[in-house]
């Protein structure tokens, strides 16, 4: 049995070993993931906007951080916008990767929302099936910055080209679990985005400006608060 077991778990680690996250590629120039310098840039990325923001961070910066050159950061990216629509398209494919390993062989409806519920509101750990991704520190820059990859005039092109379909299609999933539940719910869509969204600012309230939320001292309270607002709203409203 113990061997079984060890087997089961060498299976799955190498199976998580070959994920990859697809991000779309109308976002880059060159597949990053293609190229050890392509990693680097991603890797270097993120730990540059985490640490200055988006505001400071310049391809020049980061090619100085990486040790390559300007010109080789642009046949990646053609801006500093695609690099962030690169890492948050990267994030929201991460986490649906993450929501459907979790609910495999989950048969209740309800247990599948709750799990949903805390995986979209809980902290992130790190993932070590994608060594150049820090996932915690895209995390930050996913709840501080992400915004500022959609509230742009070049939203709608950018929506045609199919550049939010992660992040649409990790809210439709949501969204047909809260249905399932309650099939005359009408604002299903409406109330995933807003936890999510939500999520993000009481993380960053709880953070810097917590005197705009509850914090509990020894306790999460985010996922507690969400999984009551969602849990509440669905079955209140027939």
């Amino acid at each position: 049995m113990l061997l079984y077991l060890h087997a089961i778990i060498s299976y799955m680690d190498e199976l998580l070993s070959k994920v990859s996250i697809q991000v779309n590629e109308h976002i880059y120039l060159k597949n990053p993931e293609y190229s050890e310098l392509g990693r680097r840039i991603i890797a270097g990325s993120i730990v540059m906007i985490d640490k200055m923001g988006f505001e400071s961070f310049t391809f020049r910066k980061l090619s100085k951080e990486i040790n390559s050159t300007e010109a080789s950061v642009y046949r990646y990216f053609e801006s500093k916008h695609r690099v962030l629509l690169y890492l948050t398209s990267w994030y929201w494919g991460w986490m649906e990767y993450r929501l459907v390993f979790s609910l495999a062989n989950v048969h209740s409806p309800k247990d599948r929302l709750a799990r949903a519920i805390a995986l979209l509101t809980d902290q992130v750990m790190e993932d070590s099936s994608f060594t150049h991704i820090n996932e915690v520190k895209l995390h930050r820059i996913v709840i501080s910055e992400s915004s500022k990859a959609y509230l742009t005039k070049e939203v709608d092109q950018e929506n045609k080209e199919g550049v939010f379909v992660g992040y649409k299609r990790l809210v439709e999933r949501v969204s047909g679990i809260i249905l399932e539940i309650n099939p005359n719910y009408k604002y299903s869509h409406m109330l995933v985005s807003t936890l999510i969204e939500g999520a993000h600012h009481q993380r960053f309230f709880a953070e810097h400006l917590p005197s705009l939320t509850d914090v509990i001292k020894g306790k999460d309270s985010i996922p507690r608060f969400y999984n009551e607002v969602v849990f509440k709203t669905i079955n209140d409203r027939k």
